[in-house]
C-alpha cells in the first residue's frame, strides 16, 4: 500500500528491497512528496522506504486531515487485451474507498482514468511492474526499460 501522497517517477534499482514484486507498486520506485504544502519534497532514503509502502504515521509531511493512509492496487481482469486494475483505499486500516480503471493492451492506453494524477500515476506504476512480470511490456506501449 503507497502512500496516497507519493508521486512515483522512476522504477528504484537501490537494492533496498528483500522481496521488490511483493511492493505495493511492484517494486521499489523513486519519486517525491505531493502532501499540501510539501509539493515536489524529495524524500530521504529511509523516507522514501515509506513512501513506497503507505502508513507512515509518523511521516512530517503528511496532512493530520487526509481521506486515506495507503492505497493497493491489484490486477482484478486480465482478459486477452483488457485488463482491469482495482484500486483500495485505506484509512486507519480500514476499507475507505475502491474503484476501477480500464486498459487496452491493444491500444497501448487507458481506457478509464482516475481523476486523481497521483492514484493514475501509482496505477502506471503497478500496471508497468505487473507486465514485466508477467513479460508483456511492448505490448502494453511501455519501453523495455524499468524506468518511465
Amino acid at each position: 500500500m503507497a502512500c496516497p501522497f507519493f508521486m512515483p517517477t522512476s522504477k528504484s534499482d537501490a537494492g533496498v528491497w528483500l522481496h521488490p514484486s511483493r511492493l505495493p507498486l511492484g517494486g521499489g520506485w523513486n519519486g517525491h512528496c505531493s502532501a499540501p504544502g510539501h509539493e515536489n519534497s524529495e524524500p530521504t532514503t529511509e523516507e522514501l522506504k515509506k513512501c513506497n509502502l503507505g502508513y507512515a504515521t509518523d511521516c512530517s509531511r503528511l496532512p493530520k486531515e487526509r481521506a486515506s493512509d495507503a492505497v493497493r492496487f491489484s490486477i482484478s481482469r486480465d482478459c486477452g487485451p483488457q485488463l482491469s486494475v482495482w484500486f483500495v483505499y485505506e484509512l486507519d486500516h480500514r476499507p475507505a474507498g475502491h474503484g476501477t480503471l480500464e486498459y487496452d493492451l491493444s491500444l497501448g492506453t487507458w481506457t478509464s482514468f482516475h481523476a486523481d494524477p497521483r492514484i493514475q500515476k501509482m496505477a502506471e506504476c503497478y500496471l508497468q511492474s505487473y507486465l514485466q512480470r508477467t513479460i508483456r511490456p511492448a505490448a502494453a506501449g511501455f519501453p523495455s526499460s524499468a524506468n518511465s
